[in-house]
């Protein structure tokens, strides 16, 4: 089952679901973020960790191929064909019946911009770390603070035999982008 706008409210204010939290859509001057009516619109922080090529080839198995340069910044410029690495601006805390899809947003999809990130399982928390591809010909600009993707929270009728914290997954409690690791 989708779980609704007032589901995804009330969690957030009794369990810290989601923090910083934004009860409603924002939209004036920006890429909305917040509430939707069933979802939530988390932000891209302004952190990104761009890939450093030259070495051939990346591999999620060797961590020595993949080197990446720290950027702060509140607009960046993602070049034509490129990707990016970068966080949520909310700290996600799911619950043990409940799995989250993310999906990016469509003033993106519409700029050549694909999201990537993997749903959210049960009781798995931390900073989402997000997967941004520029598939357009020329550089597109991407913000800081402002909406990057939405996600759906799907409830269980019961909850998980085994939770990702349970099986303590690597990617438990981010506290900043995560890299590939096996």
């Amino acid at each position: 089952m989708v779980k609704n706008d007032r589901w995804i409210i009330e969690m957030s204010r009794r369990h810290g679901m989601i923090e910083p939290f934004e009860e409603s859509q924002v939209r004036e001057g920006c890429i909305s973020y917040g509430v939707s009516s069933y979802g939530y619109d988390m932000r891209l922080s302004g952190e990104f960790m761009a890939p450093v090529f030259g070495k051939g080839e990346l591999d999620p198995k060797n961590k020595e191929s993949m080197e990446f340069d720290e950027i702060k910044t509140s607009c960046f410029a993602l070049a034509p064909g490129s990707f990016v690495l970068g966080r949520s601006e909310e700290y996600f805390r799911i619950p043990r019946d409940v799995l989250t899809i993310c999906t990016g947003k469509s003033t993106y999809a519409r700029c050549g911009v694909l999201v990537n990130v993997t749903p959210f399982e049960p009781e798995w928390e931390g900073f989402v770390t997000i997967s941004i591809a520029n598939t357009s010909p020329v550089p597109v600009r991407i913000y800081g603070g402002e909406g990057i993707a939405q996600v759906i929270f799907l409830g269980a009728e019961e909850p998980c035999d085994v939770s990702y914290a349970d099986k303590k997954g690597k990617y438990q409690a981010q506290k900043g982008i995560g890299r590939a690791t096996i």
